[in-house]
C-alpha cells in the first residue's frame, strides 16, 4: 500500500513537472536547431515599457532594430494618452537562438494588444532560407504566447546601398507572402519611406532624418489606433 501511495505521488509529480517545463520551453519549440550565421561584433539590445504601472489604456509592443529604437519615441508621442507603448529593439536576426530566448521575455512581460513585428536588415548576408524558416516560426511563436494581441507585420525599411536594398527587398517579397499565408496585416514601412525624397531621407544611408522619424511614428499610431477602434 504505501508502495503504490509513493508511485501516485511520484507519478503526479512527474506529471506537474512536465507541464511546468512545457510551459516554460514554448519558445524552444520555435527556435532554430542550428544556424551558419556569424553573430556581428557588436550584438546589442533595447528594451524599454512606458507608464508601465498603467493597465488602462491598450498597449502597443514595438519589434525591430535600431530603426524601431528611432520611431519607438515618436509613435509613444503620437499615441500620447491613447495607447501606451513597449518596444524591444535588437541587433540579433531570428536565426540566432538567443533571439527567441529575449523575445520569450519580452513577451512574457505585459499584456500586449498590439504587435508590431520586424526582422531583417541585421539579417543582410545570412542565408535567406535559414532566414525565412526562423522568421516564421518567429511569428508563430509570437502568435502562440500572445494569442489576444494583433500582430502587424512590418517589413524593412529602404536603404541607399542599392545592394543592401536588393536584399531588403528580398526579404520584404517574403515577409508580403508570410502576411497573406497567415492572413496577417503587413504594415508597408518600406513604400512609405520610398515615397519620400531621397535626398532628404537618410542621415547616414540607413536611419532616417528627425523629420522622417516623426512621420514614421504618425503613420504608426494611426495604424495602431485605426486597429483598436475597429477591433
Amino acid at each position: 500500500m504505501k508502495k503504490r501511495r509513493y508511485f501516485l505521488i511520484g507519478f503526479i509529480c512527474l506529471i506537474t513537472s512536465s507541464q511546468i517545463l512545457v510551459a516554460q520551453e514554448l519558445y524552444q519549440q520555435y527556435e532554430p536547431e542550428t544556424t551558419t550565421r556569424v553573430r556581428e561584433a557588436i550584438e546589442w539590445s533595447i528594451t524599454y515599457t512606458y507608464n508601465s504601472q498603467d493597465t488602462e489604456l491598450p498597449r502597443v509592443l514595438l519589434i525591430g532594430d535600431s530603426i524601431c529604437n528611432a520611431y519607438q519615441n515618436s509613435t509613444k508621442d503620437h499615441l500620447y494618452d491613447k495607447m501606451n507603448v513597449s518596444y524591444w529593439a535588437s541587433s540579433k536576426c531570428v536565426t540566432d537562438k538567443d533571439y527567441f530566448r529575449e523575445l520569450d521575455f519580452i513577451l512574457s512581460g505585459y499584456h500586449y494588444d498590439i504587435i508590431s513585428f520586424n526582422n531583417g536588415l541585421h539579417s543582410i548576408g545570412t542565408n535567406q532560407q535559414e532566414w525565412e524558416k526562423s522568421y516564421k516560426n518567429a511569428i508563430l511563436f509570437i502568435q502562440a504566447k500572445c494569442p489576444d494581441a494583433k500582430l502587424f507585420l512590418c517589413n524593412n525599411s529602404i536603404v541607399a546601398s542599392s545592394e543592401s536594398n536588393q536584399a531588403a527587398c528580398r526579404m520584404n517579397k517574403y515577409v508580403r507572402k508570410i502576411a497573406d499565408e497567415l492572413s496577417l496585416p503587413m504594415i508597408d514601412m518600406y513604400s512609405f519611406l520610398d515615397k519620400m525624397d531621397h535626398e532628404h531621407l537618410w542621415s547616414d544611408g540607413i536611419h532616417f532624418q528627425p523629420e522622417v522619424i516623426s512621420e514614421q511614428g504618425k503613420m504608426l499610431s494611426e495604424i495602431f489606433l485605426n486597429a483598436w477602434e475597429n477591433r
